[in-house]
C-alpha cells in the first residue's frame, strides 16, 4: 500500500470539522495550487492530493468509512477489495469508476446574460491530468478566452464588444472582478487578464498606495490629501509618526464581487527626502541635525 498523507492533515482540517469547514478548506487550496494559477513545481502534485482529500471527506459515508478504516479502504493494493466487497458502494479509487472526484462548483450568478465568474473549471483540470471524463462518455472542453481589460475597469466594471467564432459579443465584466476571474457564459468562458497600475497595488480585495510625506509633517502632525480609488480624502496625521506607517481607510477599497461590501484602503506614510535643498533649507537641517534632531 502507497504511503500517503491523512487527509485531514492535507485539507489542514481536523477530525472534528463541519462540512461546511472541509469544503471551506479545499476551495481555498484548490485556488491556491490551482495549475492555470500556480506555476511552482509541485502545484500540479500538490492540487492532485487536496482533491483525492476532498473526495473523501466530502461525503459522508467515504468520511465514515475513511475514518474506520483509514486509506485501505480505498487502496486495492491493501486486499481490501479496491473499493469492492464493503466499499464498493463508495466509489472507490482503483475499483471504482473512471473519474470518481465530486467536484465542487467555484462559481456564483454574475447577473445578466446568464453568465457566471469563477476561477476555473476544476474539472478541465481533472481532464488534463488525468484523462477521459466521467462515466457516460468524456466531456468536451469548453471554449475558453482571454480578455484584456485596464486597472480601472476591473475595478469599476466595465462592458465589452469582442468577436468570438465570428460574433459579436457583449462581455460584462462585474465590478471587483480581479486577474484570473472568469466569466462563464452558455458556450464559452472568459478570463481576465488586468493590467497593473502604477500607483494603487490590489491584494484581494484591499487597495495599498505610498504617500511620501515631509518630514515635518511626520514629526509634528498634520494633514494631507490622498487619491482613493473614488475620490480625495483628507488624512490627518499624527505627530511623531513613523516612516512607512500604515493607515487604515475602511471600506474604501474594491467592492466584492458576491456582494456589495468594499474591501479597505490602506496608504504608507513614507519620509520625503528632497533631492535639492535651498540654502535656507540647508541652514535649518543643520539646525535640526545640532540639537539631535
Amino acid at each position: 500500500m502507497s504511503t500517503k498523507r491523512d487527509f485531514y492533515e492535507v485539507l489542514g482540517v481536523s477530525k472534528t470539522a463541519t462540512a461546511a469547514d472541509i469544503k471551506s478548506a479545499y476551495r481555498k487550496l484548490a485556488l491556491k495550487f490551482h495549475p492555470d494559477r500556480n506555476k511552482e513545481a509541485g502545484a500540479e502534485t500538490k492540487f492532485k492530493e487536496i482533491n483525492e482529500a476532498y473526495q473523501i471527506l466530502s461525503d459522508p459515508k467515504k468520511k465514515q468509512t475513511y475514518d474506520q478504516y483509514g486509506h485501505a479502504a480505498f487502496d486495492p493494493s491493501a486486499g481490501m477489495g479496491g473499493g469492492q466487497g464493503p466499499f464498493g458502494g463508495f466509489g472507490g479509487f482503483g475499483g471504482g469508476q473512471a473519474g470518481g472526484f465530486d467536484w465542487s462548483s467555484y462559481s456564483s450568478s454574475a447577473g445578466q446574460g446568464g453568465a457566471e465568474f469563477d476561477f476555473g473549471d476544476p474539472f478541465e483540470i481533472f481532464e488534463q491530468f488525468f484523462g477521459g471524463g466521467r462515466s457516460g462518455g468524456a466531456r468536451r472542453r469548453r471554449p475558453h478566452y482571454s480578455l484584456e481589460i485596464d486597472f480601472m475597469e476591473a475595478i469599476n466594471g466595465v462592458t465589452k464588444e469582442v468577436e468570438i467564432e465570428g460574433k459579436r459579443q457583449k462581455i460584462k465584466v462585474p465590478a471587483g472582478a480581479n486577474d484570473g476571474t472568469r466569466i462563464r457564459f452558455e458556450d464559452f468562458d472568459v478570463s481576465m487578464s488586468v493590467s497593473n497600475h502604477h500607483r494603487f497595488k490590489r491584494d484581494g480585495y484591499d487597495i495599498f498606495v505610498d504617500e511620501k510625506v515631509p518630514f515635518s509633517i511626520l514629526a509634528l502632525g498634520g494633514q494631507i490629501e490622498v487619491e482613493t480609488l473614488e475620490n480625495k480624502v483628507k488624512l490627518k496625521v499624527r505627530p511623531g509618526t513613523v516612516s512607512h506607517s500604515l493607515v487604515r481607510l475602511r471600506g474604501e477599497g474594491v467592492q466584492h464581487l458576491q456582494s456589495r461590501a468594499k474591501g479597505d484602503f490602506y496608504v504608507r506614510l513614507i519620509v520625503e527626502v528632497p533631492e535639492k535643498l535651498t540654502r535656507e533649507q540647508k541652514t535649518t537641517l543643520q539646525e535640526l541635525n545640532d540639537l539631535g534632531l
